[in-house]
């Protein structure tokens, strides 16, 4: 059970505040949008990217011995914050 409250946790931290939730605040404000509709969808797309990435987890986990999947991780996670301060320079 604490495994599972911990990868919850740090899954709803790592959530907070990114693009995937002001989008969205942006449809829950539009008043043409119900926000039931809203929530269902975003419920939904949220439950279709965890399942993918649990199966490419899953995929994964046979090579982890030979990969080192966390330091790929930071690595991607470092050049996304690279490509988004680049972006915000830009101006687009």
């Amino acid at each position: 059970m604490g495994r599972l409250l911990l990868m919850a946790a740090t899954i709803f931290v790592a959530e907070l505040g990114d693009k995937t939730q002001i989008a969205t605040l942006l449809f829950a404000a539009d008043r043409n949008n119900r926000p039931l509709a809203v929530f269902a969808a975003a419920a939904s797309a949220l439950v279709l990217g965890t399942a993918v990435s649990v199966g490419l987890g899953t995929l994964a986990r046979n090579w982890h011995d030979t990969i080192p999947l966390k330091l790929i991780a930071g690595i991607a996670f470092i050049l996304i914050g690279v490509l988004a301060i680049v972006e915000n320079y830009r101006g687009t």
